[in-house]
């Protein structure tokens, strides 16, 4: 797989880069949030709860305003895998799918821990934050998935009936490694999904979904972000039904003003190639980030899973100053999310300078350890 060693980065690239970076992972933890209080809800219990407009502005779930659920925790894992990966490169063991499944299990771990555990030194510090010690309604997949070191692979896929957003939902950060070919960033989400949602269609939409973000945070519009990744999905076998929900959505545009009809038809029955066509669909309607993230969480979905999906792509798209400032006020985490990015974007910039033939940093190799 290609990776990002040997790109140069002027200092507006870098800016520019971070700044999409910590869009995209903010935008993702903001929609969770946003969506976690009505997740289980249709929209009249929503209207019923909140007003006749929705849900308009965070709401208490979880014991709190601005709580995220597993959704936002399995991203920030997904980013701390994929760094461990570029550190690991270094020893000659390149496979990234292999970290990330490793950074997945420190997640599971957290599932079932009470807080860290302090004698596993490899585990990096994302891994020692107390606040992710919190079961936030994970579903079964994810959990079976996950309830041993065995990692499942497209050949030998875990779960290969489940074809539930889960695993979409967490690939936003597959999509920022920009100095990736596209065809590798979606090999990559495609082999990782299959790590606990085997159905094919749930594969392809976490690809397809990787696959907008990379062209967004490259710096392409939304409308090139989707027609690129019907062009790559074209090649992969089984590609219709993600090809489709992605179409719909584009058909669904030019049907008039958006509403939560046509968000719940096009997430309807809450399968990940629905839930991404939906979140492409209300991203191109959207007035703004606070507009498009409303229309997200209030239809007769998942609320919480569109809505992430909804705020990885605004969040790339326009970067972190497009988000909403209230929300991220209150957003749990927060501080976790902004380092995590900030590392990330280092990373994938400077990366050589922190652990490169010419030297390395202990601090670093503590945060990321190689083993």
């Amino acid at each position: 797989m290609g990776a990002t060693a040997g790109a140069v980065w002027g200092r507006t690239e870098q800016q520019d880069f971070r700044s999409r970076v910590r869009g995209t992972l903010l935008g993702v933890a903001v929609g969770d949030a946003l969506g976690a209080p009505v997740d289980a809800l249709g929209i009249e219990q929503i209207r019923q709860a909140h007003g006749a407009e929705g849900l308009l502005d965070l709401a208490p779930a979880y014991g709190r305003r601005g709580a995220v659920t597993h959704l936002t925790q399995l991203t920030l894992f997904s980013v701390d895998g994929l760094i461990r990966a570029q550190v690991r490169r270094d020893t000659g063991a390149w496979h990234p799918p292999t970290d990330v499944h490793r950074a997945y299990l420190r997640w599971a771990a957290t599932q079932r821990d009470w807080g860290p555990d302090e004698r596993r030194k490899d585990d990096g510090w994302l891994a020692r934050e107390e606040w992710l010690y919190a079961r936030r309604n994970p579903g079964r997949a994810l959990l079976l998935g996950l309830a041993d070191a065995t990692m499942g692979t497209l050949e030998a896929p875990k779960n290969p009936g489940e074809a539930g957003p889960e695993a979409a939902a967490r690939s936003a950060p597959f999509g920022l490694l920009v100095g990736w070919e596209p065809q590798l960033v979606a090999q990559l989400a495609l082999e990782c999904a299959a790590q606990t949602h085997g159905a094919p269609a749930a594969c392809l939409a976490a690809s397809a979904y990787a696959l907008l973000v990379h062209a967004l945070a490259r710096g392409e519009s939304l409308d090139t972000a989707v027609q690129r990744t019907f062009a790559l999905l074209a090649a992969r076998p089984g590609h219709e039904p993600v090809s489709g929900a992605l179409q719909q959505a584009l058909g669904a545009v030019r049907q008039g003003m958006p509403g939560p009809e046509r968000v719940a038809e096009l997430s309807t029955p809450g399968t990940a190639e629905g839930l991404v066509g939906a979140a492409v669909y209300c991203a191109l309607v959207a007035a703004d980030v606070r507009h498009g993230l409303c229309l997200a969480v209030n239809h007769d979905g998942p609320s919480a899973a569109t809505a992430a999906l909804t705020g990885g792509l605004l969040g790339a798209l326009h970067g972190e100053t497009a988000l909403p400032p209230a929300w991220l006020a209150e957003l749990e985490g927060r501080p976790t999310i902004l380092e995590l990015a900030d590392d990330f974007a280092m990373e994938m910039t400077q990366g050589p300078a922190l652990h490169g033939p010419a030297g390395s940093s202990p601090g670093w190799l503590a945060r990321y350890p190689r083993a």
